[in-house]
């Protein structure tokens, strides 16, 4: 098992910033991704990057968000700029083992306990 650890998230103004970070055992772990879970809606992918760095998004967070990692911490990070309120979710990190980044969920074995992020109009 490879725990996941959650932080930041909070409750923020339509075009504010959040950051929310993900620390994670880096040993099994080559890849890591946000997804978020709206109410009433299904899971979607947000971003992911994998062992190389390489870094993909969801079309609608696109030069808004940011993934990004520190290997010496085992930490990745998503910040989130210019949110608006269809943001508003519970955002959950994720790893695989494998080095291919999937924006699956269902591909990825490792889950955090999800942060709460919410965008006031």
């Amino acid at each position: 098992q490879v725990p996941l650890v959650e932080s930041g998230g909070g409750l923020v103004q339509t075009g504010g910033s959040l950051r929310v970070s993900c620390a994670g055992s880096g040993r099994y772990v080559n890849t890591m991704a946000w997804f978020r879970l709206a109410p009433g809606k299904e899971r979607d992918f947000v971003a992911a990057i994998s062992s190389a760095g390489g870094t993909y998004y969801a079309d609608s967070v696109k030069g808004r968000f940011t993934i990004s990692k520190d290997n010496a911490k085992n930490t990745v990070y998503l910040q989130m700029n210019r949110l608006k309120p269809e943001d508003t979710a519970v955002y959950y990190c994720a790893a695989r083992s494998l080095g291919v980044v999937s924006m699956k969920g269902e591909n990825y074995a490792y889950w955090g306990q999800g942060a709460q992020v919410t965008v006031s109009s």
